[in-house]
């Protein structure tokens, strides 16, 4: 037996669950995901999404709607008289007409553990409000933001030093077995839906770029959260005199440390920072424009002594 799945995903996180599906055996009757983007070097051309690309590559139709408001645009979804609609990380809110336009609803795979940040950065913000576990939900949808009933939870450990990237992988994959795992008890009638607790909920929103740098007043935890919640993109940062005028570095990596001082004070030569609350060491940086360096390698092109103010 098999599912006729309509498939909805954008980035490459969306991307081992369509794979996992497919290997499974449903048919996936159509994959819909965001219309091509400008990218590349000089950002002209259009760019289609990781789902996109990897759709194609396994012989499956792609639709790629702005939006839902038109009614030809539902229709053909419903048209399709899919068992059920999958959406991982799609990037587009659904309308009920697309909610209902399947036999057994749509199901989300959402990256926390559900009520606990509901939204749209969920993998950052666990890990910027230090966080010490987080996890994978398989969610039946409904109208509201990340409110539905959950089917399944797989919860993943958050390491003390594990980076938003890190973090994005493991759920990546955990994801994409719970959601294959979950499409088999729904095919067997065997997929208990929960309500979602009314106390505990928080949201994740989206990671603004005034948030991004970074505040080495804060307490030696917080600035070590912070830093790894943004890593790899945006990237925390700092400013640097360097050359007579300020440039700002991104930190990829840090570490909680020894020290105290002036908040910003580099405390040593291997780039231990005093907080407003202890110290954190900086592992790997990127200068604007540059390649991301390991801290002895980035000191070697970039002389730092101790007492150097980071802003």
């Amino acid at each position: 037996m098999s599912l006729r799945i309509i498939f909805m995903g954008t980035p490459e996180f969306s991307v081992p669950t369509l794979r996992l599906l497919v290997d499974a055996g449903h048919r996936i009757v159509a994959v819909y995901t965001q219309p091509p983007r400008p990218g590349g070097r000089r950002g002209l051309d259009l760019q289609k999404s990781p789902v996109h690309q990897a759709a194609e590559l396994l012989g499956l139709p792609v639709f790629t709607p702005v939006n839902f408001k038109d009614p030809e645009e539902r229709e053909r979804f419903r048209g399709l008289k899919a068992d059920v609609g999958v959406v991982v990380a799609y990037g587009l809110l659904l309308p009920e007409a697309i909610l209902n336009g399947t036999r057994d609803g749509c199901y989300n795979g959402h990256a926390s553990l559900l009520p606990r940040w509901r939204g749209a950065a969920p993998i950052q913000r666990a890990i910027m409000a230090g966080d010490a576990k987080t996890g994978m939900m398989v969610m039946k949808m409904d109208k509201g933001l990340d409110t539905g009933a959950v089917a399944l939870t797989r919860e993943v450990e958050i390491g003390p030093n594990m980076t938003a990237g890190e973090l994005h992988d493991r759920l990546m994959l955990v994801g994409a077995k719970a959601m294959a795992e979950a499409m088999v008890k729904l095919e067997m009638n065997d997929l208990p839906l929960t309500p979602q607790p009314e106390d505990g909920v928080l949201y994740a929103s989206k990671i603004d770029k005034a948030e991004t740098r970074i505040d080495f007043s804060k307490d030696a935890r917080d600035v070590h959260n912070h830093i790894r919640g943004l890593a790899p993109f945006p990237g925390g940062w700092f400013e640097l005199e360097i050359g007579g005028k300020p440039e700002r570095v991104k930190v990829l990596a840090s570490e909680l440390a020894e020290g105290q001082g002036a908040a910003g004070q580099l405390l040593t030569d291997d780039l231990v920072v005093a907080c407003g609350s202890g110290a954190v060491r900086l592992i790997r940086l990127q200068k604007a424009g540059g390649k991301p360096l390991a801290a002895a390698d980035f000191r070697r092109g970039t002389p730092l002594a101790a007492g150097t103010r980071l802003t």
